[in-house]
């Protein structure tokens, strides 16, 4: 098989995936995974069977993989496919380069840089510095790590105890930092949870509480985390306070907006995120409510020079890094070395769509959140389990019996829809209960879609009650 056929019957297949979506083709055609291992063709061989055997593989793969393209998914928080996304994935893998110095990514540097300065600019940091990263997680620990170089500037070089630093975080926040602390020598025991009210944003006073309480202990407070965003309620911590008191106290102020930093294009509800320019250091994930392809993540910080110190070590690679281009090799600004080009598919789609684009695109999904909301307040056996601030949605079944046992049931729920492959959707716990989430950050979801949701979840849970068989 030649390239030419090749290529024609690769893009087949792309062609033939992203029309599945318009289909009546299932999410996923669910198996357990000791199923489906005995029914696929793993094994690595020693001679190589050829191209033909390449799409072979292809189609077993695509019949047996999550459909994320399809508007019955709204599991994680993101979904869909950005056709301008996608052909900088392809481009990139393409042209295989790597990010580490503008001399083998040129315009690609340019690209990321003007990516890194344009999200400063949205987020009010006119100066900044940043990278493009692995995700929100990465992007956490980064926040983290400039955050222990502030505070003891010699730590780069000199390492540093970490069994008595203390970073805060929402009782609700994302566990990459419980990472982050692993990974940096601080413990997880050092990361104070701080609570949170009814809404799931983190109490300042209950912060200043904590801070006070871990310098009684001789502890040494450097960090607070704010969450834009948390995973399961879409909860947006009250970042100005929060920031006056991070001030207040001399630590560094990260916000984790990896879920809910889109909310700074749409002028009805960037007010979720007001304060964000008195952070010192930002995450957040174009790969989740801007739709482009795994990965594509952004950590942004106010002075350059601590991610630099942060980042220092590439210093030594004389092989690499080189006087005349100090400036706009980006190698200087990365933990990595070796990184691919993840700002072409942002910046090709940025251009695409442009600011209002992506506005009229978290609006809609503002809009459709809201009115999965109404649906569920409409239906007698449905409860909101949480208010709603962003586009997650928080509810479950409740058929107001006194003998059922909600936590089971709504378990059941979404295992038997999930297992059927008509809808995804994921569950959580808010304290004790257990609900399910609905996450709006597809753009083929639409009000039908949501209405046959709704109606799927109320027909199974009868059926589950009333004892009718899977």
């Amino acid at each position: 098989m030649d390239v030419d056929d090749f290529i024609n019957a690769l893009s087949s297949r792309i062609v033939g995936y992203l029309g599945d979506a318009n289909s009546s083709a299932k999410v996923v055609d669910y198996l357990p995974a000791k199923s489906l291992s005995k029914t696929s063709d793993l094994k690595l061989p020693l001679e190589g069977r050829g191209l033909n055997s390449v799409l072979d593989d292809i189609d077993n793969y695509l019949k047996a993989c999550v459909k994320t393209n399809r508007a019955e998914f709204m599991n994680p928080l993101w979904g869909g496919v950005s056709l301008a996304g996608l052909a900088g994935e392809i481009i990139a893998s393409l042209s295989n380069t790597s990010m580490y110095t503008y001399e083998l990514a040129p315009l690609a540097t340019l690209i990321e840089q003007t990516i890194i300065s344009r999200v400063g600019e949205l987020i009010g940091f006119p100066q900044c510095a940043g990278s493009l990263t692995t995700g929100g997680s990465n992007g956490n620990m980064l926040g983290i790590l400039c955050a222990r170089q502030a505070m003891i500037p010699t730590s780069t070089q000199s390492g540093f105890d970490g069994r008595e630093m203390v970073v805060f975080v929402s009782e609700e926040a994302h566990y990459s930092v419980l990472m982050a602390a692993n990974v940096l020598g601080i413990g997880h025991r050092n990361v104070i949870k701080i609570s949170c009210d009814l809404d799931g944003r983190m109490k300042p006073s209950s912060l200043e509480d904590e801070i006070a309480f871990a310098k009684k202990e001789g502890r040494i407070p450097f960090c607070v985390v704010a969450t834009a965003g948390t995973t399961v309620r879409g909860a947006f911590d009250p970042i100005r306070e929060l920031a006056d008191i991070a001030h207040r106290e001399g630590l560094w102020y990260h916000i984790d907006a990896a879920w809910g930093g889109s909310c700074l294009f749409s002028n009805k509800l960037n007010s979720l995120m007001s304060g964000c320019e008195l952070a010192d250091s930002v995450c957040w994930d174009a790969h989740k409510m801007l739709g482009m392809p795994l990965i594509c993540s952004l950590f942004v910080v106010k002075d350059k020079t601590v991610l630099g110190r942060v980042c220092s070590h590439g210093d030594s690679a004389h092989y690499l890094f080189h006087s005349e281009t100090e400036e706009v090799d980006l190698g200087r600004y990365s933990l990595q070395c070796g990184r691919r080009n993840d700002a072409l598919k942002l910046w090709l789609a940025w251009r695409e769509k442009g600011d209002a684009g992506w506005a009229k695109l978290v609006d809609n999904y503002d809009i459709l959140a809201q009115y999965l909301e109404d649906r569920i307040n409409q239906e007698t056996c449905l409860t909101m389990m949480s208010s709603r601030q962003w586009t997650n949605i928080c509810f479950r079944f409740d058929p107001q019996q006194d003998d059922v046992d909600l936590n089971a049931l709504n378990s059941e729920i979404r295992e038997r829809i999930m297992q059927e492959g008509q809808f995804m959707f994921s569950k959580a716990n808010i304290g004790d209960d257990i609900i399910l989430r609905i996450v709006i950050s597809n753009p083929k979801v639409s009000e039908h879609t949501l209405d046959a949701l709704v109606n799927e979840i109320i027909t199974v849970g009868y059926e589950i009650i009333n004892k009718i068989p899977a």
